[in-house]
């Protein structure tokens, strides 16, 4: 089954137009090839995200159940997430490497258009299991997912992290500027899919969460601070206020620039909908040691 959802994944990636750039960018992918991994439900570490992501967090089963399907039982020993990465192609990494204030136009477009195609996925992932027999659902799609913000200190994360469901499943570990290295590198975004369907999980090579960042690991490495321009990352990591404001200098700027190309998306942060336009910031993501790869592989066993 995992071999059957991999192929069904990377059909979409060659064979959906919502993977493609405007003709005016050159009309080419935005993706390249995904990345898949499995974590079980009733993994131990979905408990331990209540602690590092916040306690709203909710574990698969607690998703599950909150987006409106009925189960008795050993309900998180038969889920499984499926945790897919969508890598950036060359060259939208490519021309942001150059980029220094704002991000590089293609990267923003490609950014902005990317959610139709993400959710496309999903979409489509969750009907494939439908008609192999299975249910199947995706967090990010639920009408339980929002995006939370807490004061003093502040902090914002989400219901269901992505990241961290794609950490469950072996596809990578955190790093300095908090984004996922995977073996394709941080220049990725992240989405999953929650089913009963009886899949084989993938392994975690390593259950240190930051095994794959070079700062972490020989403190050799602070590019993704050098290339913040928000000043948003140092030795203490990551600065998600600081980073949400450099995020709506950048919004502002390339909104102006784009218009009316940028596609709108639905947010719900603290229970009250919201539209942007996003657009993205990723300089700590690009022109760095783990932009399209993972650093640190070879040291590991």
């Amino acid at each position: 089954m995992n071999d059957r959802t991999q192929r069904f994944i990377e059909a979409l990636f060659n064979e959906s137009p919502l993977n493609r750039l405007p003709r005016g960018y050159g009309g080419g992918r935005i993706f390249d090839m995904p990345v898949m991994g499995v974590a079980r439900g009733d993994d131990p570490i979905f408990l331990k995200f209540k602690e590092v992501v916040g306690p709203e967090h909710l574990t698969p089963a607690e998703m599950w159940l909150q987006s409106g399907f009925v189960d008795e039982g050993t309900l998180a020993g038969r889920l499984r997430i499926v945790s897919i990465v969508f890598p950036y192609v060359q060259r939208i990494r490519d021309e942001s490497k150059a980029a220094e204030k704002f991000p590089a136009e293609i990267y923003s477009i490609g950014r902005n258009f990317a959610n139709a195609f993400m959710n496309t996925v999903l979409e489509e992932t969750v009907i494939f299991f439908q008609e192999n027999g299975f249910r199947a659902m995706a967090g990010m799609l639920s009408p339980v997912f929002q995006i939370i913000v807490r004061q003093d200190p502040v902090r914002i994360y989400s219901k269901w992290s992505e990241r961290h469901m794609a950490f469950a499943a072996g596809l990578g570990t955190f790093s300095l500027h908090e984004a996922l290295i995977t073996e394709v590198g941080c220049n990725v975004r992240i989405a999953s899919v929650i089913t009963d369907a009886p899949l084989q999980a993938t392994p975690r090579r390593s259950d240190e969460p930051y095994a794959n960042c070079l700062f972490y690991t020989s403190g050799k490495c602070k590019k993704c601070a050098d290339r913040c321009p928000g000043q948003a990352i140092t030795e203490q990591g990551h600065d998600k206020v600081a980073c949400y404001l450099y995020g709506r200098v950048v919004e502002e700027e390339m909104t102006a620039r784009l218009g009316a190309a940028l596609k709108p998306h639905r947010r719900i942060i603290d229970g009250k909908e919201q539209i942007s336009y996003p657009v993205g910031c990723a300089f700590c993501q690009f022109d760095v040691p783990c932009m399209d790869r993972n650093p640190v592989k070879k040291a590991l066993p």
